[in-house]
């Protein structure tokens, strides 16, 4: 409250602003600890994944304790925040935001998106759901040691697909899992993207930047986008939300940094846990958590599921997309 450029008044609008954070590794661990710290009135933390050893090099808000239990990230985070700050409404949910949820996520009327994903299809379907809602979004990215963030406002500044109109292929984009990722580059990114959400909801405006940072040189370049909206954009122009309205059919993706892959099904799915873990007995050893089954397969040798209630499964000791969704259908079913 004694800084001018937020004081009393600011405070107040930051206790009473309500915000998502879509991804809980290294850039989402980062920025919810920073708004939690902040006074934000309400957190929704959506996160698909489970907290593994290899995370605690740059996911800050987790121990080794939550590896062991492979506690999901939003139910660890939430763990974690709430005794940070007591006062704040967390609000966990296990989940992979797809075209298919993503407008059930964002009915509770949040003030603005966070990003902490980790691929480019997930950041332009915010962008989309940015962009038709009318919620401001703050885009980040880290890997090796370099880092972007821009803040998205609708109707005020350029959208992500003013400046990138179209999404790189994988191919063209170094990833954790073949450039690693300095730790604390992506926290000073999740700090930037946390300041940036901080000005949008205590009405201090944006920047209207593009930053793109490198840690190791160091380097800081800042692009002006005052001129980069476009009348003629996909997205905020043509109000063409191309990646919010696909089809949601079965999405299978790997995971950054690990020997995994998600298989994700064709639409919404409730599945029985318990009935699954019947049918899983036979073909390999089962473990069980309040939010997952797993099944350390017998054959083939090496390979694992681990299940959710929505359907998803993750399968480790798999890189190959077919291949994964093959065993997915095997063991799980469509």
């Amino acid at each position: 409250m004694l800084l001018p450029q937020i004081g009393e008044a600011g405070q107040h609008r930051l206790a009473a602003s309500r915000v998502i954070l879509i991804g809980c590794g290294a850039l989402g661990t980062a920025i919810a600890d920073q708004l939690i710290r902040a006074g934000v009135g309400h957190l929704t933390i959506v996160d698909r994944d489970i907290v593994e050893l290899t995370n605690l090099q740059r996911q800050t808000l987790f121990d080794e304790a939550d590896a062991s239990r492979e506690t999901p990230k939003a139910i660890a985070a939430a763990a974690r925040l709430r005794a940070v700050n007591s006062a704040v409404e967390i609000v966990p949910i296990v989940a992979d935001v797809h075209a298919g949820n993503v407008h059930e996520l964002l009915k509770s009327k949040f003030d603005v998106i966070l990003d902490g994903t980790d691929n480019v299809q997930t950041r332009y379907l915010v962008n989309d759901a940015s962009v038709k809602h009318g919620i401001p979004w703050v885009y980040g990215a880290a890997v090796g040691v370099e880092g972007r963030v821009m803040a998205i406002v609708p109707s005020v500044t350029p959208c992500l697909r003013c400046v990138f109109p179209t999404p790189p292929s994988p191919q063209e984009l170094p990833a954790c899992d073949t450039a690693g990722v300095l730790g604390m580059a992506a926290s000073i990114v999740g700090a930037y993207q946390a300041i940036e959400a901080i000005k949008i909801l205590t009405g201090s405006g944006v920047g209207n930047a593009l930053m793109r940072l490198d840690f190791w040189t160091p380097r800081t370049h800042v692009v002006s986008t005052l001129d980069a909206k476009r009348s003629d954009c996909a997205c905020c122009g043509l109000r063409n939300f191309e990646y919010l309205d696909a089809p949601p059919g079965d999405s299978a993706v790997t995971l950054c940094g690990r020997n995994a892959v998600q298989v994700r099904p064709t639409g919404n799915v409730e599945l029985s846990l318990d009935r699954l873990e019947q049918k899983l007995l036979s073909v390999g050893t089962i473990q069980r958590s309040p939010y997952f089954l797993r099944c350390l397969l017998t054959d083939p040798i090496g390979v694992s599921l681990t299940v959710f209630p929505d359907g998803r499964s993750l399968i480790h000791g798999v890189n190959d997309l077919g291949r994964a969704k093959s065993l997915h259908a095997r063991f799980v079913g469509s």
